[in-house]
């Protein structure tokens, strides 16, 4: 059932660009590793190289899990908003379609979790 307000209501969203000091937001999720259970949010310089966003900043986030290890990078399957995606590990996330709220999925083939149930 669709709701409408009773009256003119407006508001500005309070993650607007503008309001990240120069970063953009982007969410990361790896699929099938449900120890992550959501897509995880955090502020990135746009220019940043893909490669740095690999060496430098995913592994605070993700490394805590037995898979990470194991990663073998040439393999992952990248998806930008839904879309195939192909990074260039020398260009800036916004040189490459990632904006401000993108949502990044990568998907790790042969692994698939603690003991392979997507934990």
């Amino acid at each position: 059932m669709p709701v409408q307000a009773t009256y003119d209501y407006r508001a500005t969203p309070a993650d607007l660009q503008e309001n990240f000091h120069g970063n953009q937001l982007a969410y990361f999720g790896w699929d099938q590793h449900l120890m992550f259970c959501s897509p995880v949010c955090l502020p990135l310089p746009p220019h940043m190289p893909f490669a740095d966003l690999l060496r430098e900043v995913l592994p605070g986030v993700y490394s805590s899990h037995p898979d990470w290890a194991h990663i073998d990078w040439a393999a992952v399957e990248w998806n930008v908003d839904g879309e195939p995606f192909t990074p260039d590990p020398e260009a800036g996330l916004i040189d490459q379609g990632i904006g401000h709220k993108s949502l990044i999925r990568f998907r790790t083939p042969g692994l698939d979790g603690i003991g392979g149930v997507a934990s």
